[in-house]
């Protein structure tokens, strides 16, 4: 008897897997179409389906999310590096116009001009590399640490498309690879987005028992949650 009544409930099981297989990828064949048609094109329905098979337990909600939360502290981070370097820039600036101002106060007047003068000089841009003057040379060393702090973030944000392509395909979610390629980037912006967008959607049907889903995860970033553009 036993018997049976396992068998029964492993049958109705795959039924509900069943009916939330369909209700999942009517809901993707729905939000496709608000897509451009050259990527609804690249969204076949077997990609599709076997996307909605991804989402079936909810596991891959919870990978979202907690992507996307390893993807706003690492923004904050890059953010308040680059906003430290910026102000001490400033500083590096004020501390030599102020330094420029004390020695024009106590210069004697008849040499003022040409103290002026020199000191105009050190503000004018150069292309080659600075000489001693210390403007100059200040200015050299801030465009330096500038372009290295950028050339940092596109490498660590470039790190954390790989790390979340490789997640999300790990978790067998279709149509996530590592990959650089701009077509295949922007696509699967729109598989995440299309996965965002439908726990939004359909909250009531995908919080039912058969699912484990994570928070809400709110409207995004103009990068679409994803790693693709630098931190201003």
């Amino acid at each position: 008897m036993d018997r049976y009544a396992g068998a029964g409930d492993e049958a109705a099981d795959r039924a509900r897997q069943q009916e939330r297989h369909y209700q999942l990828l009517s809901a993707l064949q729905s939000l496709v179409k608000e897509l451009p048609s050259s990527f609804q094109q690249r969204l076949s329905y077997t990609t599709l389906s076997d996307l909605a098979l991804a989402l079936l337990d909810g596991t891959v909600f919870e990978i979202v999310q907690g992507l996307l939360e390893i993807q706003h502290l690492t923004e904050k981070s890059l953010y308040n590096q680059r906003l430290r370097l910026q102000n001490e820039h400033r500083v590096l600036r004020q501390a030599l116009r102020q330094k420029h101002l004390e020695a024009q106060q106590t210069c004697r007047p008849h040499n003022l001009p040409v103290l002026q003068a020199a000191q105009q000089r050190e503000l004018e841009p150069r292309q080659e590399p600075p000489s001693l003057k210390p403007w100059q040379a200040m200015e050299h060393r801030i465009r330096e640490e500038q372009q290295a702090m950028d050339r940092k973030i596109v490498l660590e944000l470039d790190r954390k498309v790989a790390d979340q392509q490789s997640t999300l395909e790990k978790a067998g979610v279709a149509g996530f690879y590592v990959t650089t390629n701009p077509q295949e980037l922007t696509l699967q912006m729109n598989l995440l987005e299309l996965i965002r967008k439908l726990q939004q959607r359909d909250c009531q049907m995908l919080t039912a028992p058969a699912a484990v889903l994570g928070p809400d995860l709110g409207e995004g970033s103009k990068q679409q949650e994803w790693y693709l553009e630098k931190v201003p």
